[in-house]
């Protein structure tokens, strides 16, 4: 059977999945957080929760994970999973983003991609707000409209890249690599040695043919005489 790549997860997480997906991806929101979550997911899926449910402080520590770790998201992955969702809110919250960080050129796409008139953060209020506060500086000029006083800024409330680098093993070759299909492959094998090219390729949602190298390189490292597996920071 010929091998299909997978887009998106087949479901939403629970509200307690999201949670601990949001934790092990260094957004310190409380409680245990899972191993390795993919990074893409539960930042879009935190999208959803703040833009469509009006959840703001998951939406302010979102932000504030973006500012910090931007440079280590894969923008293909993330240009994929938020163009098959429905909702015109998210589009504009990730096109806002992706202007945000307009000096990064891989979110270039992501950044067209919602066309449509300005979107307000707040269902009501804005108006006023924004007379009293001014506008969020992070959003000016993008098709999201935010009152400064919104979506608060704190650095505390994410790990740094070291840090994130320490607990999520994907990120850690991500560092290493850079923020492609492969760093995300290479820390699949190197929890679960035995998986196949297609199986690689659906877990990490890359393609064949870069599963099928990855996994020869992978063997080809791991065979090689009188050495040692030079590892990302273990995720404990």
């Amino acid at each position: 059977m010929a091998h299909r790549r997978a887009l998106a997860p087949d479901r939403a997480p629970s509200a307690d999945d999201l949670t601990a997906d949001l934790v092990g991806i260094g957004i310190l929101v409380g409680g245990e957080g899972s191993r390795d979550p993919n990074i893409e997911d539960a930042l879009v899926f935190a999208s959803i929760e703040g833009m469509d449910h009006g959840d703001l402080r998951v939406l302010s520590t979102l932000l504030t994970w973006f500012g910090v770790h931007s440079g280590r998201v894969n923008a293909d992955r993330l240009t994929r999973l938020v163009a098959l969702q429905e909702s015109r809110r998210v589009r504009a919250f990730w096109s806002a983003l992706a202007l945000w960080r307009a000096a990064d050129r891989r979110f270039a796409r992501l950044g067209r991609g919602y066309r449509g008139p300005r979107v307000d953060l707040l269902p009501t209020g804005t108006d006023f707000q924004v007379e009293r506060h001014g506008e969020d500086a992070r959003f000016t000029g993008t098709c999201l409209r935010v009152p400064a006083n919104a979506l608060r800024e704190r650095p505390a409330d994410v790990l740094s890249p070291a840090e994130l680098a320490g607990s999520h093993r994907p990120y850690g070759w991500r560092l290493v690599i850079g923020p492609v299909y492969r760093a995300d492959m290479w820390a699949a094998l190197e929890q679960e040695p035995s998986l196949s090219p297609s199986a690689l390729a659906r877990a990490t949602y890359g393609s064949f043919a870069t599963a099928w190298q990855v996994k020869r390189d992978f063997e080809a490292w791991r065979s090689r005489p009188n050495s040692r597996m030079v590892r990302a920071p273990s995720s404990s």
